[in-house]
């Protein structure tokens, strides 16, 4: 089993040699345009295309699917479908969609084992998805980390 490495620094510039996979949480809705997805589409404008696309044609849209799109002969951002809507319910709830997550995790971990290929993100799903990192960490643990395969998470 593999430990997470935490470092301050960007998502978006993975510091890894090999291929790599940036992890980040999308809504179920098509919805992109606030958060992490900003920096992402500030370096490159195929993984929004994608999503956007992807929701349009509703093919195994839906949460805990995942969407990998290749930005760099070594690099995918994984869109895992994490979060349904974008603000609370009426119960008070948010958004992030812990099962959800973990299915998409389970995704990211065979196509990382598949790719030999490391893992990057900032703190998934603990931005506007509301959820909370000492919930998100042991899913992290489970998907990936036991799977010997490296995680890194950057703090900005």
């Amino acid at each position: 089993m593999k430990d997470i490495v935490y470092l301050k620094g960007d998502a978006t510039d993975p510091k890894a040699e090999g291929n790599k996979i940036i992890v980040h949480i999308c809504n179920d809705i098509g919805g992109w345009g606030k958060g992490f997805v900003m920096a992402i589409s500030r370096r490159w404008k195929l993984p929004e295309q994608s999503y956007r696309n992807w929701y349009k044609s509703k093919e195994n849209f839906s949460l805990g699917a995942v969407q990998f799109v290749q930005v760099e002969s070594d690099m995918w951002i994984a869109n895992i479908i994490g979060q349904h809507k974008i603000n609370k319910d009426e119960q008070g709830n948010a958004p992030i969609r812990y099962d959800a997550v973990l299915a998409g995790l389970d995704k990211v971990a065979a196509f990382a084992a598949e790719n030999s290929a490391t893992v990057h993100m900032p703190r998934i799903g603990c931005g506007l998805a509301g959820g909370k990192w000492e919930e998100m960490e042991p899913l992290l643990i489970s998907a990936i980390a036991s799977k010997d395969v490296l995680i890194t998470v950057y703090d900005f």
